[in-house]
């Protein structure tokens, strides 16, 4: 196995031996593997999931794409498409208005996504979080399954605090503010720390499913 690691995960093994028996569990991470989606087909889509199960969340996604021509999920093929469709589909009036801001930000250059994946973290999520609907776990997902971005630390994930609270036997779930600082020693592969302590949590459950689909 330790010929398929990553540097990543070859750096937390080296520095961490939690860390370093998580990863021999569960092997290696999907971050910085390529996705076949767009951006913008990533980001509806994280907006269509939110605060639904998968199997809700996916169907609607997929009513959402047969709306449009050939399937293609564009800025333009979303403001083409009336909202009455988009409705019909399964989205709330919510999520319609925050997919529709979307594609009017990303026609309008406050979401650059021919330019986004060469912004530094920071201002790709500036960017994002701009859009209606778009707050900074979303963009903190995005930049670590979609971009790609080794060095993210989502603090506020649930996920991820409850699983560092389980790989390290911690008598209570750290908060987001606690859980910052101890991210520090895994820089710069703090992404890949996160994937793990999500993995802790999946492990104790004697499940092996990862986020990120």
């Amino acid at each position: 196995m330790a010929a398929l690691l990553s540097d990543g995960e070859r750096f937390l093994s080296r520095r961490d031996p939690v860390m370093k028996k998580l990863i021999k569990q569960a092997g290696p991470s999907v971050i910085g593997q390529r996705r076949n989606r767009t951006s913008f087909e990533s980001l509806v889509r994280a907006i269509v999931f939110q605060q639904l199960a998968g199997k809700a969340a996916t169907a609607i996604y997929n009513r959402v794409v047969a709306l449009f021509p050939r399937g293609r999920v564009t800025p333009e093929n979303v403001l083409a498409a009336t909202e009455d469709s988009l409705r019909a589909a399964g989205l709330s009036a919510a999520k319609v208005a925050s997919i529709r801001d979307f594609a009017a930000k990303a026609l309008d250059g406050t979401v650059p996504l021919r330019s986004l994946g060469r912004l530094p973290d920071e201002e790709i999520i500036a960017r994002l979080i701009a859009v209606r609907g778009i707050g900074r776990w979303t963009a903190e997902m995005f930049l670590l399954f979609q971009l790609g971005r080794p060095d993210v630390w989502p603090v506020d994930d649930l996920g991820v605090r409850n699983g560092y609270r389980i790989a390290y036997e911690l008598p209570a779930m750290p908060s987001a503010k606690e859980l910052g600082p101890l991210g520090e020693p895994f820089r710069p592969y703090r992404s890949y720390a996160a994937w793990y302590c999500w993995q802790a949590v999946h492990i104790a459950r004697g499940e092996m499913v990862t986020p990120g689909d």
